[in-house]
């Protein structure tokens, strides 16, 4: 219950100092009323897909299959699966979250997951195409060999922070 109010206050004082931005013509206030709009609207249009392709995948993925390649036990190649699919992720990086919950669910380790992130966050298709296109091929060599061993490392020792610390999402079913 606390929550909730905290979310109402903070979401009423945000609108009203959008509000307030428009009747005084305060121009950041109107840039970022703007942004809102633009990114709500940038966000609907991956939502519905996003939505889709993880339900099709929550009912045609089998979990066994899910905690052979991305479970605990799965080794190196969860790390590698969870780059390819991260690579694969479409969208802005936000579409990455429900698909790493989608993951916890089927059983996906912790590492894994955070390597999922990362990933998404940092090799996505499209974005290494535009990037190789205008800043070279070799720079985006160099970046995916500095980035994504880092992106690896840190999510196990992360991960393992997390294991030991008896860390468990809560999932609201």
């Amino acid at each position: 219950m606390k929550n909730k109010l905290i979310y109402v206050f903070a979401t009423s004082l945000f609108l009203i100092f959008i509000a307030i931005s428009f009747l005084v013509s305060f121009k950041p206030g109107k840039i970022i009323a703007s942004n809102l709009i633009d990114y709500s609207f940038e966000i609907l249009q991956f939502f519905p897909f996003a939505f889709i392709l993880i339900g099709l995948f929550q009912v045609w993925m089998k979990r066994e299959t899910v905690e052979k390649h991305l479970g605990k036990n799965s080794g190196w190649q969860g790390y590698f699966w969870a780059i390819i699919l991260g690579g694969c992720t479409f969208g802005p990086l936000i579409v990455a979250l429900p698909i790493a919950h989608s993951l916890y669910k089927k059983g996906a380790g912790i590492k894994i997951i955070l390597t999922y992130i990362g990933a998404s966050a940092i090799c996505r298709i499209p974005m290494t195409i535009f990037e190789a296109s205008y800043l070279g091929v070799p720079f985006t060599i160099v970046r995916y060999s500095v980035s994504l061993p880092l992106v690896v490392i840190s999510s196990i020792i992360f991960g393992s922070y997390l294991e030991k610390a008896n860390y468990k999402i809560k999932i609201k079913e």
